[in-house]
């Protein structure tokens, strides 16, 4: 696929490293000429220095043949008007934009053909924000994933000493869960090594655990894995740039935000714009600060600015002073790596975050999610299947007879999307339905036609292997 991105930047750059490694014609456009060629001396990508929005740099970029652009700038109106172009002018098949601003986001009419022409948005910063909500509901877990419209989760946790299923082999699992759950181990990683996740392997203390299961079964799951660990009520956040505000704006309805900020203007600011949060001016590195307001009380300490080496330094400041759980925002991958696990419990790549919206869109076959797992190492892919038993190589067939790269496990089906599914009863006696019916996997469930198949790849390089799988033969069109 010949593919246009706008913007050399974090996200930029990320979204370049994934889409070259698959074998795509990328060509990379942005201002800082300095930051191209740092990006063309590590990725194979063709370069154009200039403002992204001027046609003449589209068209010296290859717009005339290419099959999609991505506006990734860290400007709406750059990103809008290159969209714009790329259709009236250019013709571009396919146009995706990376918007910030809620005027935009909210009013789909100004993303229609006849204005700027925006086929699908990303907003990094509401995924990011999304993710970490996840993980304060969740505070034993490195990863919180949502597949079918939040209809299946996948959850990443470290087994602990205690749990049920430790040192046991994972087939006893369905036994130990209460009547009418059911869940799947997709992987399993042992000392970074992934461990093929067969009946007869037995949890480990320190394992790092891939469990899907239906929404409302997935904190029983977790118990058989862990031992019960008490909710997340006080959270302290260190930052209160746009992430920062976000996510207090997101918490402070059901828990007790504190919210750092260092400057005293956007300090006010943010004060202004949440309503139960307290807000304090100051440096979150500041030891005599985070003792004043008992940090050691906080059930999870998030470490949100900018600066990676501030959130590495708060974070692991708080945790040393006795926060029980903390997570910083790391963009150097390397970092993120070298501290996860050690002084930091969570190191969250806002680039591996956000990418599986962008990765769904050009893809081949019939993709509806992708998510980057273990810092980009691993991928889990929601696939759409399509056709019949004799022009696809899995409908029709029982997952234990498809010949599926090593690596690769097939976790859930989610199927009859047509049909409203009651899943739990609430609080106030009101149901909560949802659209679709999960199965989890076995070697015996047969994929049909419009499952959308969730599928776990322990390697990166094995998603080629199955997006082919899924495509369907030509005599079927």
């Amino acid at each position: 696929m010949k593919i246009i991105l706008l913007g050399a930047g974090q996200v930029g750059a990320s979204v370049a490293e994934n889409l070259t490694s698959e074998e795509n014609d990328i060509t990379m456009i942005d201002c800082n000429g300095e930051a191209l060629a740092a990006l063309q001396d590590k990725l194979d990508l063709r370069a154009v220095t200039g403002n992204a929005a001027y046609p003449s740099v589209l068209k010296s970029a290859g717009a005339e043949d290419a099959d999609l652009i991505i506006a990734l700038t860290q400007s709406d109106q750059t990103n809008l008007v290159a969209c714009k172009i790329a259709q009236s002018i250019f013709n571009i098949p396919t146009r995706v934009a990376r918007l910030r601003s809620r005027d935009f986001l909210e009013d789909e009419r100004l993303l229609a053909p006849e204005n700027f022409a925006v086929d699908f948005t990303i907003c990094p910063e509401q995924i990011i924000t999304d993710y970490i909500a996840r993980l304060v509901e969740f505070p034993e877990a490195l990863q919180v994933l949502d597949f079918s419209g939040g209809r299946v989760s996948l959850v990443a946790v470290r087994a602990k000493e205690g749990g049920l299923l430790i040192s046991r082999p994972i087939r006893e699992m369905r036994a130990q869960l209460p009547v009418g759950t059911d869940a799947r181990i997709a992987a399993i990683f042992r000392h970074d090594k992934p461990i093929i996740p067969d009946g007869d392997v037995c949890l480990r203390a320190g394992d790092e655990v891939f469990v899907l299961a239906a929404a409302e079964h997935i904190r029983a799951v977790l118990r058989e894995i862990r031992q019960h660990e008490a909710p997340v009520r006080r959270i302290m956040i260190a930052g209160g740039g746009n992430i920062g505000l976000r996510v207090a704006a997101a918490l402070e309805d059901r828990y007790e935000v504190k919210i750092i900020e260092q400057y005293r203007a956007r300090a006010d600011e943010v004060a202004g714009a949440l309503k139960d949060s307290l807000v304090l001016c100051g440096n979150a590195t500041d030891e005599d600060l985070l003792e004043q307001e008992n940090v050691a009380e906080m059930d999870m300490f998030l470490a949100l600015t900018n600066d990676d080496e501030d959130n590495i330094m708060a974070a692991s400041l708080a945790k040393r002073m006795g926060c029980s759980r903390v997570a910083a925002l790391i963009n150097r991958g390397a970092y993120a790596d070298m501290m996860q696990g050690g002084p930091i419990d969570i190191g969250i790549s806002p680039a591996h975050v956000s990418i599986g919206a962008l990765l769904a869109r050009v893809r081949k076959g019939d993709v509806a999610a992708v998510h980057a797992l273990r810092r980009g190492a691993a991928e889990a892919l929601e696939m759409v299947a399509h056709g019949d038993k004799g022009s696809s190589r899995v409908v029709g067939r029982r997952i234990g007879e498809i010949p599926w790269p090593k690596g690769v496990t097939v976790a859930a089906l989610v199927r009859d999307f047509d049909c409203v599914t009651p899943i739990e009863v609430r609080d106030d006696g009101t149901v909560d339905r949802r659209m679709g019916r999960v199965e989890i996997a076995d070697h015996d469930s047969v994929i049909q036609s419009g499952d959308h198949v969730i599928v776990f790849c322990a390697q990166k390089k094995l998603v080629k292997k199955v997006e082919q799988m899924f495509q369907v033969g030509l005599h079927f069109f």
